[in-house]
């Protein structure tokens, strides 16, 4: 799918989720007071008029934000099948529907269309696959914390329920004020070309974006060897391979390292996409030739 499509296909999916979702959240809040029903009413109908504008406005801050509340919405439908109220038509019509929101707002493609969104018209930025170890547990819960701890806090507090209610507001709104900064820095992170050659920007592997002009790139080609810039990112890395030495500032556990490389490796999430872009852009691309099996020489 072109990026154009899937923007349009997360505003469908997003119009679509209080008709999808709210049924079946709705039904398992019954049994709570009414102030907490029409505190969760408000607030769901507030967040979803608020995203539906974002997704006509992509920025990264757009991407940090759905892709931290569409994955919320999933928690709260699977959350209120626990009290077995909803019916089974609700919960699968609701899951299924959060799910697939879910899914469209975790596409490459997605994350391609924020970050360009306040691009120069002479620039194109290729967003960065996540650090591998983050995805393996980290990303998850910083994600449902930053959604969950405020939610719960002000619901505990219209319930009454004050002691509960203070301590997860007190607590919850800077933890997730600071969390949603952290998981912002992954919606900034990206491989940008421009006129003059090419860009990496990464907050969390460099301490200062660097550019790399054209006349000194010899090749970009799927990942060989270099400084790892990829931060163990499950994903095929490419090496941009440079004429002479250049300096890096690499950020290494939050201190600076100066390092003098010639080639660096990357790790966009689509690869493909970023090879062909760069083959367009007259930066060299190179493709490794596979490997051509030896053969016996014919008796005399």
């Amino acid at each position: 799918m072109t990026d154009h499509i899937v923007a349009w296909l997360l505003r469908a999916l997003w119009v679509g989720m209080p008709f999808a979702a709210w049924p079946a959240i709705s039904t398992g809040l019954r049994s709570e007071p009414g102030a907490v029903q029409t505190a969760a009413a408000v607030g769901a109908w507030v967040m979803w008029a608020g995203i539906l504008i974002a997704t006509f406005v992509p920025v990264p801050a757009t991407l940090t934000a759905i892709r931290a509340i569409a994955p919320a919405v999933l928690g709260a439908v699977i959350g209120a099948a626990a009290t077995e109220r909803p019916s089974t038509a609700a919960l699968a019509f609701g899951v299924g529907w959060s799910a697939l929101l879910s899914a469209v707002v975790f596409l490459p493609q997605t994350a391609t269309v924020c970050v360009n969104g306040p691009a120069y018209a002479n620039e194109r930025r290729f967003p960065l696959a996540p650090p591998g170890p983050l995805l393996l547990g980290p990303l998850e819960v910083a994600s449902a914390l930053v959604i969950g701890l405020p939610t719960a806090g002000v619901l505990l507090l219209v319930a009454e329920r004050w002691l509960l209610g203070a301590v997860l507001t007190v607590v919850g709104f800077p933890m997730s004020a600071l969390l949603a900064r952290a998981l912002h820095g992954l919606s900034r992170r990206w491989f940008v070309f421009v006129p003059a050659g090419v860009v990496v920007h990464d907050p969390m592997a460099l301490a200062d974006p660097v550019l790399f002009p054209r006349e000194v790139i010899e090749y970009l080609a799927p990942g060989r060897g270099g400084v790892d810039l990829t931060l163990g990112a499950y994903r095929m890395a490419l090496e941009l391979r440079l004429r002479e030495e250049a300096e890096l500032e690499v950020l290494h556990n939050r201190r600076r390292k100066e390092v003098a490389t010639r080639a660096l490796l990357i790790a966009p999430t689509m690869p493909g996409r970023v090879l062909a872009y760069a083959a367009g852009h007259r930066i060299p691309v190179a493709v490794p030739q596979p490997a051509v099996p030896a053969t016996k020489a014919a008796p005399p």
